[in-house]
């Protein structure tokens, strides 16, 4: 596989058991993510999208077919050899934040360096940094629980970015963001991906976030159905 694609999935399939009947979220999706892409796969609810960023992001299984992320063979890929990559190499942002309340936004983001192994001055060094680049040094003090929406999935992206993970994976990241969040959130992510070469793979029904993405991959019931280059 080339070094400059870093997920490679051919025929993928995701069939889910439902009490006596099989819903089949996947049917055979063919899909390459370059390196540096700001990928957005698109589809309304139900059409498998989150289903294929979960599989990318190892967090689940294929039932069929094949799938690369990063060289790893993930139809065959040991859950050891599986959380590695989570933790090592792949950035996760979600719709809900899922930030810890009661923690501070720099200890949230120092929280994914302590799943590292890396020792406590030089995380939070590396924390400040992160939250400083982004824009975010003067919440750094202040809890998650006291932060604006904007503000918490700002602190998100800060967290998913702070192990320089080649590979970011968004779920519907402006679901819950008004216009102008929404605008600050696609720049910080922008400005990741131009300065640091961070991929990012978006799954959204946002026509925004669709509107500054590389790439646009449609989806529905399962299936690839369109391709197109954004002018982002």
């Amino acid at each position: 596989m080339s070094e400059s694609i870093l997920v490679s999935a051919r025929g993928l399939e995701k069939t889910f058991d439902s009490g006596e009947t099989a819903v089949r979220a996947l049917r055979g999706v063919d899909l390459d993510v370059s390196e540096g892409e700001f990928l957005a796969i698109v589809g309304p609810s139900g059409s498998g999208k989150t289903t294929l960023l979960n599989l990318v992001g190892a967090l689940d299984g294929p039932t069929a077919g094949e799938l690369s992320v990063l060289g790893l063979d993930l139809a065959k890929a040991t859950r050891g050899e599986r959380a590695a990559l989570r933790r090592k190499s792949l950035g996760f942002v979600f719709q809900a934040y899922n930030l810890v309340p009661v923690l501070t936004a720099l200890e949230n983001v120092e929280f994914v360096l302590e799943l590292q192994g890396i020792p406590a001055g030089r995380r939070r060094l590396e924390a400040m940094a992160v939250l400083e680049e982004l824009d975010l040094g003067d919440l750094a003090g202040r809890r998650a629980s006291k932060l604006s929406g904007g503000q918490q999935q700002r602190v998100a992206v800060a967290r998913a970015v702070v192990g320089r993970p080649r590979l970011v994976l968004a779920d519907e990241p402006t679901a819950n963001l008004d216009s102008e969040n929404a605008g600050i959130l696609m720049e910080m992510m922008r400005k990741l991906r131009d300065h640091h070469g961070v991929t990012f793979v978006f799954a959204t029904h946002d026509p925004f976030v669709m509107s500054h993405a590389s790439r646009v991959v449609r989806i529905r019931d399962g299936r690839v159905v369109e391709e197109a280059v954004e002018a982002a």
